[in-house]
């Protein structure tokens, strides 16, 4: 095999707690991680030449070592002793910036891309021990589905398939750091704590009532203050039907759950009126991988 295709999906949090800030600055989570069908398009190819090269669709995406995608490659290349080069085309449709693990989906593809082209016959696991070193959230994006992730982001814990429903994403106008979140998250001022144990119950009984009634995110007490859309699209998207709407990961995308295709559909074609969104899309639950 010299060429390969994959799609990297997103990843969206129906619950996001912050157990404890590490002495080593990283913050314990614990959050239940959902892939959803919004996916990037990576092609793989090999070359002879021992480089690793990329091009993208959008100008302002990195194609060289800050890319994920060039350090996940680079990392089994140079662990492997591997002296064929390959080239990169990334088709980025994820929103970019969004706490929708679009960086980490496209690099835990890379070590897919990388495993299957030059036969290393890593396993999944063996490869969730290496991409951890690439960002938190990469060994999710590897294995994919619903999940209960602890530890940083690294201990994942496979659930049954969240219940079924239509879900809507939108992306505001606006870029947000998870460096500048974390940095001005005051866990001693967090009031109330998502019941994510709650979360995984109503999971494992197929309750999607239960499931919206807990969506919760204590990241939102940093990002929601600074950038009042995030309120608004949830309260305009709840006022249309959703059964509960939340900032996924460290924001500024919101989703909403519904239990009707109609009433999303409709539902998105009146905030892509508003001009509140950059990017909205009406999307479902999966519970593939999060690299096909």
């Amino acid at each position: 095999m010299d060429k390969l295709t994959l799609k990297a999906m997103a990843k969206i949090n129906l619950g996001l707690d912050v157990v404890r800030r590490r002495p080593d600055g990283y913050h314990e989570v614990r959050m239940i991680m959902q892939t959803v069908k919004l996916y990037d398009r990576l092609t793989f190819e090999k070359r002879k030449e021992d480089a690793l090269t990329m091009e993208a669709n959008m100008k302002k995406l990195p194609v060289d070592g800050n890319n994920l995608i060039i350090r996940a490659a680079s990392l089994l290349k140079e662990e492997f002793g591997i002296r064929e080069g390959l080239h990169i085309r990334l088709d980025k449709r994820i929103p970019v910036a969004a706490g929708m693990a679009g960086g980490s989906t496209d690099a835990a593809a890379a070590f897919v891309a990388v495993n299957r082209l030059f036969g290393l016959g890593l396993t999944k696991e063996q490869l969730c021990e290496r991409a951890v070193r690439i960002g938190a959230d990469v060994p999710y994006c590897i294995c994919g589905g619903t999940a209960l992730s602890e530890g940083i982001g690294e201990k994942l814990t496979p659930l049954p398939s969240a219940p079924d429903c239509f879900v809507i994403v939108a992306k505001p106008h606006i870029h947000v750091s998870t460096k500048w979140v974390y940095q001005n998250l005051h866990l001693d001022q967090v009031k109330e704590h998502p019941d994510i144990d709650g979360m995984v119950e109503s999971i494992r009984r197929g309750e999607l009532s239960g499931v919206a009634d807990r969506l919760s995110n204590v990241l939102e007490t940093v990002t929601v203050p600074k950038y009042p859309v995030i309120a608004q699209i949830k309260e305009f998207l709840g006022k249309r039907g959703a059964l509960g709407a939340l900032m996924s990961g460290s924001g500024p995308t919101v989703f909403a759950l519904f239990d009707d295709e109609r009433k999303a559909q409709s539902a998105l074609e009146e905030l892509k009126k508003t001009g509140l969104t950059a990017q909205a899309y009406l999307t479902t639950l999966t519970d593939t991988t999060c690299v096909e």
